[in-house]
């Protein structure tokens, strides 16, 4: 019994050994692996940025639309809130069909008066705003 427990320490010292020991570091005379001669990529755009939007679109929507697709998170707690489209300017649809989400405003340190509202879940229209609910215009997601 005693030397089976002497074999079970002796392997168990050689494992930490092992583990602990430090890994051999490349010399000046070790060549370089052959993907760090290479050039790296241009970095893609992915996501919404990447996409073409309408010439009335601000660049801060594309981060919003983003994030109305993946279902948050938000910014602001309003967002995703239901638009009760009182000024009726948006087609008329039942009560929770639309909700709104801000487009931030660089500069402020409030919501601002820019807005996507969306119609359907998933959302199946689109709408930005930019006078606070005052006009609309319609627009696609790119893909």
């Amino acid at each position: 019994m005693r030397k089976s427990g002497l074999w079970i320490g002796l392997a168990l010292a050689a494992v930490v050994a092992w583990t602990l020991w430090p890994a051999p570091r490349p010399s000046a005379t070790t060549p370089a692996p052959a993907a760090a001669s290479r050039p790296a990529p241009a970095p893609a755009q992915h996501g919404a940025a990447a996409r073409q939007w309408p010439d009335f679109m601000p660049a801060e929507a594309a981060a919003t639309v983003l994030a109305i697709e993946r279902r948050g998170p938000f910014p602001y707690r309003q967002d995703g809130a239901v638009f009760g489209n009182r000024e009726r300017l948006l087609p008329a649809r039942p009560r929770g069909y639309y909700r709104e989400y801000t487009v931030p405003t660089p500069g402020l340190e409030h919501r601002g008066q820019r807005r996507i509202v969306t119609g359907g879940s998933p959302p199946e229209t689109w709408y930005y705003t930019s006078d606070h609910y005052r006009s609309f215009r319609q627009f696609e997601v790119p893909r």
